[in-house]
């Protein structure tokens, strides 16, 4: 449990608050429409969605990604080793075998460098997702205890009247908590921006040049 799961009953009650408040609509002029606009989202649904998001199960998937490299290394180290043997026939399976070597594991491209970009990203993905919520968890603990939260909670009281000032103070709260969002989800595509090359289908990058002629000489030592 992290700084957000603690903070997220006092925070879910208080965004809920904020959106019942903003249900028919910010005032008019105020700095969160442009964050309304561009999100489609009130801060209250925001957190539940985010609340979700947790490092550990990306974590775990890089780590298991890195394992899958191991069995490639093990298929590497037998195709290292040339065949004792000569002719039309063995210089076609040295062909081919150099270029599953390289198929496999040599560049970017290759399946291992394919596997080795795909934990990274799970890694930096992780590493967002713990950044922005406690980011998140921060921007709670502040609008949790400000005067603002104390004008909603009056606002929303059974029988008490809204008012400007609730629906201001709503306002406020709804944009300190968006803005810290926006900058999370900015983060994310700049992240997919820049692993996407990376994460590209890898294709087959052999020569199919070489093809053994089965009536050929073959000296095998």
């Amino acid at each position: 449990m992290d700084a957000l799961d603690r903070l997220a009953e006092p925070g879910l009650d208080l965004l809920g608050r904020v959106d019942t408040l903003l249900a028919g609509g910010a005032p008019e002029g105020h700095r969160l429409w442009p964050l309304l606009r561009r999100m489609q989202v009130l801060p209250g649904d925001a957190l539940r969605g985010f609340l979700d998001l947790h490092p550990a199960p990306l974590t775990g998937a890089g780590h298991a990604v890195r394992g899958l490299v191991r069995g490639y290394d093990e298929v590497c180290r037998t195709l290292t080793d040339p065949a004792a043997w000569s002719g039309p026939a063995a210089s076609a399976y040295d062909q081919a075998r150099s270029a599953l070597l390289r198929h496999l594991d040599e560049g970017p491209e290759s399946l291992v460098g394919r596997l080795e970009a795909t934990a990274g990203y799970a890694d930096a993905l992780a590493d967002w997702i713990e950044g922005s919520r406690l980011a998140l968890a921060r921007a709670l603990a502040d609008v949790l205890g400000s005067a603002e939260a104390v004008r909603v909670h009056a606002a929303t009281a059974p029988g008490a009247e809204p008012g400007v000032a609730g629906l201001l103070a709503a306002a406020d709260i709804a944009h300190r908590v968006l803005a810290v969002l926006g900058v999370a989800y900015d983060g994310a595509e700049t992240l997919l921006r820049q692993w996407s090359p990376s994460l590209a289908e890898t294709t087959w990058r052999g020569s199919t040049a070489g093809v053994a002629y089965h009536d050929s000489p073959l000296r095998v030592r």
